[in-house]
């Protein structure tokens, strides 16, 4: 859901979630109930906190403080089939 940006005269601007169809042109203030205009500008889709903002925030961060590989990762050991027709497929 997109959150909206209203203001309030007595305290100030504040953030309200809203589905794009239900969106109205005014809320009551958070803090003082009164009226508030919404205002427009861009509607905020990604809600901070959320897994999308912090992976976003991840990857750039590993732009200025990449990881330090010591050494690396272990091998693993692949299975290996033991079904008879897997021997006729291709290899590659």
């Amino acid at each position: 859901m997109p959150l909206y940006w209203f203001h309030c005269r007595a305290c100030g601007g504040f953030d309200l979630a809203f589905s794009m169809a239900d969106v109205p042109a005014a809320a009551p203030c958070p803090e003082c109930g009164s009226s508030s205009k919404r205002q427009f500008g861009v509607a905020a889709l990604i809600r901070p906190g959320s897994r999308a903002v912090r992976l976003i925030d991840a990857t750039k961060r590993t732009a200025s403080e990449p990881s330090v590989v010591a050494a690396p990762p272990p091998r693993r050991s692949v299975p290996i089939s033991r079904n008879p027709l897997h021997r006729t497929l291709p290899r590659p």
